[in-house]
């Protein structure tokens, strides 16, 4: 399977669990892989044979600045679904990072993967 990555993808938003954290927006840091068949694209240099990948951030980005979810685990899985929906994209992984969430941590991640199930 080929794979598109969009990293370091730094957004602001309300997350967290503490009341602190619901009041001010704070900074994430969102990394996705899409897996998809990149060999049409490859063959015909054209846009519309790959996952376009800039419509995906937007998505992204829309979804996350407006969010005030609890938990970046729920984020991450949220994003997925976005990368799932998007044509061409069978599997994806997620990570999702909280700078600053633990003292004398640089940061907390989670790191998801989810692909779409085949019907038997």
């Amino acid at each position: 399977m080929d794979k598109i990555y969009i990293r370091d993808l730094q957004v602001s938003c309300i997350v967290g669990i503490y009341p602190e954290e619901r009041t001010a927006k704070q900074e994430v840091l969102i990394n996705v892989v899409l897996e998809t068949d990149l060999a049409r694209a490859c063959r015909s240099d054209d846009i519309a044979d790959t996952v376009n990948y800039k419509e995906v951030k937007k998505t992204i980005l829309r979804m996350v600045e407006a969010s005030e979810f609890y938990l970046i685990e729920r984020m991450a899985d949220a994003i997925a679904a976005i990368c799932l929906d998007t044509p061409g994209v069978q599997r994806t992984t997620v990570t999702v990072d909280k700078p600053g969430a633990l003292r004398f941590a640089r940061s907390v991640a989670v790191e998801i993967a989810r692909s779409h199930v085949s019907n038997p």
